[in-house]
This record gives structure tokens, C-alpha cells and sequence, in this order.
């Protein structure tokens, strides 16, 4: 059941009851804005985040009408030195989410083997040059990052697309709260982000916060001021940014 609808700025969003009704809205939002533009070009580039925020999300928008072998998939972020058969790798997530589970035209990965992180940044700079993004499909994190731009690292003003980031403690310890790693002395340091301006480029972004560990996140990005204390206040400028939060997530602003 959608409880609200709210507005900040240029961002939309839709508050629903449940995680599965958030998921499933947010997925049909998605399929809408593919087909969209599958009417004009012939293939779509959307970078997918891999996060349990997405798991709802992701299962739905498989059950959606979207022609999938249209889709060249990109992935938003990545461990620095994470090949994609490490099994905390992102790559790993969405393999098992999503990319494994239907065909998509083509998928890239950030990490791949025999590559240094100089390497991997540029052959990936490249390819999002090559194929400029139309659609991202992201949430925020406890710190109000997107992607691993976490406040002491995002750069509204970033002339890189991707780029080698410090995590900073409270995004590392989510990644503990989410089950990824046991503890964060295991959660890696470092990593390799999409950046503020990378995810803004796109023509549309479709963010799904679920989760009352993200309440606080969420009223600072509704309620605050748009900076890079809060990166995802930075989709408040976007013109086409889409929120869709659960009840928990949305408990600080409801």
C-alpha cells in the first residue's frame, strides 16, 4: 500500500508499507523508464547497485516486461584488488541477484583479473565514456552515500567517473550490519566508485531505501542541505530521480 508521496526539490518519492511493495514499485518504475528508451535506442545502459537494499527491487523488476538482451549492465562500485568470483565482491551479488538470471546484452564488471587498480580505472573510465549511462539503479547508505562516495570523499564537482575511494568507518560498519563481512577489521579499506557526478549523469536514477537503519539517512536527505555532507542530497537537483522507501526507512519523515 502506498502510505505517501512526497517532494523535495526536483527528487520524487513514494513511501509504501512494506519492503516487498517498495520493491515492486520500484521495479515497475524501472521497467517503465527501460522501455522508455528502448523506443529510441537500441540498447540501454544501466548501472546496478549490489546491496541487500536492492534484493526486493532487483526479484521484481526480473518479473517485469523488459526485454533484458537490450540492457548492457554496469556495475557501481567495487573493493579495490575484488576479481568477480570473490565471494564479498559486489560483482558476486549481482551475479547471483540478477546478471545470472536472465541475459543481458552485455554485463562489465569493475574488477577483473590481471589488472592494477590504474588499469582497471581506466579500461573502465573507457567503457562508460564509450556507453554513456541512461539509468541507475541505487540506494543510499547509512552516511547518505550513493555509490562509495561517502561524505569525506564525494565531490559534487568530480571531473573523474570512477575513481579509488577511502570508506569511512560508519559506511565499513554497514557493510557489517548488512552480513556482508563478520566484522570490520574484515571489511576491506578501500574501493572503486562511480562518482557523484558519474551517477548524475544519468537520465534517470531509481533509489530504493529500505530499512529503519536508514531513517536517519533519509531525513537528512529529504530535510537537510544539499552538500556533500549528505551525497545523496545531490539527487535533489536531478531532474530525473526517483525515491521509493519503505515505512521504516521513511519512520523520521512520515
Amino acid at each position: 500500500m502506498l502510505l505517501k508521496n512526497i517532494s523535495k526539490d526536483k527528487l520524487r518519492g513514494y513511501i509504501y508499507d512494506t519492503r516487498s511493495e517498495m520493491g515492486k514499485a520500484a521495479a515497475k518504475k524501472a521497467a517503465e523508464v527501460i522501455n522508455e528508451i528502448t523506443k529510441t535506442k537500441e540498447y540501454v545502459n544501466v548501472v546496478f547497485a549490489a546491496a541487500p537494499s536492492q534484493n526486493e527491487m532487483l526479484e521484481a523488476l526480473l518479473c517485469e516486461n523488459v526485454d533484458f538482451s537490450r540492457i548492457n549492465a554496469f556495475h557501481m562500485d567495487e573493493y579495490v584488488g575484488f576479481d568477480i568470483d570473490v565471494p564479498q565482491s559486489f560483482a558476486v551479488y549481482l551475479t547471483e541477484h540478477i546478471f545470472a538470471k536472465t541475459a543481458f546484452h552485455k554485463v562489465s564488471y569493475i574488477g577483473i583479473k590481471g589488472l592494477n587498480t590504474e588499469e582497471t580505472l581506466e579500461r573502465y573510465t573507457k567503457l562508460l565514456e564509450e556507453n554513456p549511462i541512461d539509468i541507475v539503479l541505487l540506494g543510499i547508505g547509512e552516511n547518505g552515500h550513493i555509490a562509495f562516495n561517502d561524505p569525506p570523499v564525494a565531490d559534487f564537482k568530480d571531473k573523474l567517473l570512477i575513481k579509488k575511494v577511502a570508506l569511512d568507518e560508519k559506511c565499513r560498519n554497514q557493510q557489517v550490519h548488512d552480513g556482508c563481512f563478520p566484522t570490520i577489521s574484515d571489511v576491506p579499506t578501500h574501493a572503486l566508485t562511480l562518482t557523484v557526478p558519474a551517477l548524475l549523469s544519468a537520465k534517470y536514477m531509481i533509489c530504493t531505501v529500505p530499512a529503519v537503519t536508514k531513517a536517519q539517512a533519509v531525513c537528512d536527505m529529504i530535510n537537510g542541505d544539499i552538500g556533500e555532507h549528505c551525497p545523496a542530497t545531490a539527487m535533489r537537483n536531478h531532474d530525473g530521480a526517483f525515491l521509493f522507501l519503505d515505512r521504516d526507512s521513511a519512520s523520521m519523515i512520515l
